[in-house]
């Protein structure tokens, strides 16, 4: 079966821990197939994990995307799509601020580093 990992295997394809896989399961972000003690990860839970990690490197908060994956589950497509563009919409505001500050914060620490050797060269 290519379309099913196992658990070490969804790990390293998506180089997470063991920890962190098991914690997505226990918040209900992913929910595998169970044989025993064994987990098996799917289509869908792989299409979910790359949603999660792409989320994440985003900076949307894991409830965030609980909730947003919850959509398609309740409502579908259309309604997951449109609930994206308003996260999306709310997450560049907050992205655009963030490199706004962080674009103050260098310069100010390039006017001090150019004081300081301003004057160490008098």
């Amino acid at each position: 079966m290519p379309d099913v990992l196992t658990f070490k295997e969804m790990c390293a394809r998506f180089d997470v821990t063991p920890r962190t896989l098991r914690y997505y399961e226990y918040i209900e972000l992913l929910s595998p197939q169970k044989e025993g003690r064994a987990r098996f990860y799917g289509p869908r839970e792989i299409a979910r994990m790359t949603l999660i990690l792409r989320g994440r490197r985003f900076g949307f908060s894991l409830e965030e995307l609980r909730q947003w994956l919850q959509i398609y589950d309740q409502k579908g497509t259309e309604a997951q799509n449109r609930a994206w563009i308003e996260l999306a919409n709310r997450q560049l505001g907050v992205l655009t601020q963030q490199r706004e500050d962080l674009d103050g914060t260098i310069a100010d620490l390039r006017q001090l580093r150019d004081d300081v050797a301003k004057m160490l060269d008098s």
